[in-house]
C-alpha cells in the first residue's frame, strides 16, 4: 500500500512499541517509507518480518527484543535507542494485549498483567522520552487506545477499561507537555482483521455484524491505520493535540 509522504518524518527518531506483528509492524513499515529511522520492541523474535524489510528502505528497522511490562528492560531499550539513532522524537505506544475475559473469571493477579501492558507502558515509556523531546524542541507521542469501550463491548472489560483510560492519560499529558512543543494525540482503531484477530476471535457472524455497524463496507486492515498515525505524528497536525482520532470504518463518533 502507498502512503502519503511527510517530509519532515525523513530522518526522525521513531520508537514504536509491539512493532513486529499485527498492526505494529505495518507502522513500523509506514515510518521506514517515510525515511525515518525506527527501532521497535516486542516480546517475539520478528524474524520473519525482518527479512521482509531488508533492503527495502533508507534505514534498516532496529528491534530490541523487550517485554514491556517490565518497565526497566523498556526504558534501557528507549535509551539505547537514543544513543544509536538520536532523541526519540516520535513515540508510539502500540503495544496491548486484547485477550478475552470475563468478570467472575477474573483474578487480580490478571487484573495487573492486564494493566501492566495495556496501560502502564505508555506512561513510563512517554516519562523516558520527554527530556529528549524538549531538547529536540517538541516532539510528537501517539497513544493507541480502541473504541472498544466506546461500543461498550462485553468479553474483555479490564482491556476496555484500560483503553479508556488511555485517552484519560493522552489528554493528561498533552496538557501538561504542550508548553514544550510536545503533542500527546490517541489513536482509536476499530475491529483491525491482523492474524491473531482472524485465527482466535473472528467468526462469519461476527464478522457480518460488525460490518453491518461499519458506514464503510469494507474490513480494516493494519495498512488501513498507518496514514493517521503518521500525520499525527508529522508537523503537518503540529496545532492538534490532546485529540482521539478514530480510525474504524464508521463505527462510532466522537465530539
Amino acid at each position: 500500500m502507498q502512503f502519503a509522504t511527510f517530509h519532515d518524518l525523513e530522518d526522525q527518531s521513531v520508537f514504536i512499541t509491539g512493532g513486529g506483528s499485527g498492526i505494529g509492524a505495518d507502522l513500523t513499515k509506514g515510518f521506514l517509507s517515510q525515511g525515518a529511522k525506527v527501532t521497535f520492541v516486542q516480546r517475539s523474535n520478528p524474524e520473519k518480518f525482518l527479512a521482509e524489510c531488508e533492503g527495502k528502505y533508507k534505514y534498516e528497522p532496529t528491534f530490541i527484543k523487550c517485554d514491556v511490562s517490565h518497565i526497566e528492560e523498556l526504558k534501557i531499550a528507549l535509551q539505547t535507542t537514543a544513543k544509536e539513532q538520536g532523541a526519540v522524537t516520535v513515540l508510539v505506544n502500540n503495544a496491548a494485549n486484547d485477550t478475552r475475559h470475563t468478570l467472575d473469571e477474573f483474578t487480580s493477579q490478571q487484573w495487573d498483567q492486564t494493566m501492566e501492558v495495556n496501560l502502564k507502558p505508555h506512561f513510563f515509556a512517554a516519562q523516558e522520552v520527554v527530556e529528549g523531546m524538549k531538547i529536540s524542541g517538541g516532539g510528537s507521542i501517539i497513544n493507541f487506545s480502541s473504541i472498544s469501550y466506546m461500543m461498550g463491548n462485553e468479553g474483555y472489560p479490564a482491556y476496555a477499561t484500560a483503553k479508556s483510560a488511555i485517552t484519560g492519560l493522552t489528554r493528561s499529558l498533552a496538557r501538561e507537555l504542550g508548553p514544550h512543543s510536545i503533542r500527546v494525540n490517541a489513536i482509536m482503531p476499530g475491529w483491525v482483521l491482523t492474524k491473531r484477530q482472524m485465527k482466535l476471535w473472528a467468526t462469519e457472524e461476527g464478522l457480518s455484524k460488525h460490518l453491518d455497524r461499519q458506514c464503510l463496507k469494507e474490513h480494516l486492515s493494519g495498512s488501513d491505520i498507518v496514514g493517521g498515525t503518521l500525520f499525527l505524528a508529522s508537523g503537518t497536525s503540529k496545532m492538534m493535540t490532546s485529540q482521539a482520532l478514530v480510525i474504524d470504518g464508521g463505527v462510532v463518533v466522537t465530539g
